[in-house]
């Protein structure tokens, strides 16, 4: 940014560390974003998170009327994820022909100056565009204004009626893990954590040995939020990620259906941060005013620890990203799934059991039979190691269904040595 009416002012250089302040959702909850650009345009940019974290806001927690206030939001942000105005218990009932057309909704208790009533967001997409770093301040002060005015309206004239609620904060009310929150808020707080999280430790994620089990990788949002889909976990479900990398998948699924987490990672510098995403993405739950479930982590040997045994027998979802696992490895877990109850599923990106396996009288007693697998195919852009799609496993274990199996092979087993037994 620059100051276009004065060149010579240095107040947004980079010595001067110019900074702008953003209001989030909840109460008492802002942030300050760096007024600078990266040399390399795919480095974190701050004015970019800042403009995307706003639009966010605007386009999922405020109402038409509310929204208008603002002005029009990018083309991208223009989906329609308005939330209702209030919550209703049964649809209203149709409207009269006779009736009069009520008017606009309007946001109770707010006048604004003429100022107040300019397309504010496109004001602010021209300052960012100019460089001019006045026009942003001033814009975004005013935008800064309008949101405190939805999250602190006026107090009522009656000292002895209650305060009234921050309207950002009434819209949460109406989200459920069921329905989920908005996708758009899901994936602002998943970017805002790993910027600040990843982005500055990832040289510490490159410190492994080549072409072994400790080869880092991630999977995508979109692909966990698939996962997460596939396997229908929930606010009653347990998750354990073995190989948890920086927690990716576990806060991503805690947010998303509320449900219980654990992961254990072994390398040092992704369990560290991991533990620093986690503190991260709590910090940003409270400021966007949304709960996530209970995550733990742990920095251990997912073989050796006695967390991972004693949480197993719960489990109803157990992710092991084992695409680069050597052999000997995948054969260690292997025993460790006789643990599991009776329809848990194991998702992973390499089978423990081929899909096409049939149960013979050969691989019965195999410690996998256990399982019922599915192949599912994923998407191109689905995880970090590459650009292309791939397949990846759901494993149920289906007891019931193996133990019919095996019956019938002992019962075939007891007719063939009576029938040896005969001839004799």
């Amino acid at each position: 940014f620059r100051n276009l009416d004065h060149p010579e002012d240095t107040s947004f250089e980079v010595e001067s560390f110019p900074t702008a302040e953003l209001e989030y959702p909840n109460n008492n909850a802002c942030e300050k974003f760096i007024l600078l650009v990266p040399k390399d345009k795919d480095h974190y940019n701050p004015i970019m998170c800042l403009e995307q974290s706003l639009c966010t806001i605007i386009d999922c927690y405020l109402t038409p009327a509310q929204k208008a206030l603002f002005g029009t939001l990018p083309d991208a942000f223009r989906a329609d994820n308005t939330p209702p105005s209030s919550p209703r218990s049964s649809p209203p009932p149709p409207p009269d022909a006779s009736d009069p057309v009520d008017p606009p909704e309007r946001v109770p208790s707010m006048t604004y100056p003429h100022s107040y009533r300019a397309d504010h967001l496109r004001v602010l997409q021209r300052a960012i565009r100019r460089h001019d770093g006045l026009l942003f301040l001033s814009t975004l002060e005013t935008v800064n204004h309008l949101l405190r005015s939805l999250k602190y309206p006026a107090l009522p004239a009656d000292v002895f009626l209650p305060a009234p609620p921050n309207v950002l904060m009434s819209t949460v009310h109406t989200w459920t893990h069921s329905r989920g929150i908005p996708e758009k808020v899901l994936l602002r707080i998943i970017d805002e954590t790993y910027q600040r999280s990843v982005g500055p430790n990832i040289g510490k994620l490159n410190r492994y040995e080549a072409f072994s089990s400790e080869v880092y990788g991630e999977l995508m949002p979109s692909f966990t939020s698939d996962i997460i889909s596939a396997t229908c976990l929930n606010s009653s479900s347990l998750l354990i990620d073995l190989g948890s990398g920086v927690g990716n998948v576990l806060l991503q699924a805690s947010l998303q259906t509320g449900c219980r987490s654990y992961g254990i990672e072994l390398m040092e510098g992704p369990a560290d941060v991991a533990s620093e995403q986690l503190r991260q993405f709590g910090k940003r739950c409270r400021m966007w005013g949304v709960r996530m479930g209970p995550v733990e982590l742990e920095k251990g040997d997912m073989l050796g620890s006695k967390r991972v045994s004693e949480l197993l027998g719960e489990a109803d979802v157990v992710l092991v990203n084992n695409k680069v696992f050597q052999q000997s490895l995948n054969e260690a877990l292997r025993p460790k799934f006789l643990d599991l109850k009776e329809g848990a599923i194991v998702v992973s990106l390499k089978p423990f059991v081929s899909p096409n396996a049939r149960v013979t009288e050969r691989n019965v007693d195999d410690i996998c039979a256990i399982f019922d697998v599915v192949e599912r195919p994923y998407r191109s852009g689905s995880v970090s190691w590459g650009s292309g799609g791939g397949t990846y496993y759901l494993h149920r274990v289906d007891r019931e269904g193996y133990a019919n199996v095996r019956q019938r092979f002992e019962s075939l087993r007891a007719r063939s040595g009576r029938a040896s037994s005969g001839r004799r």
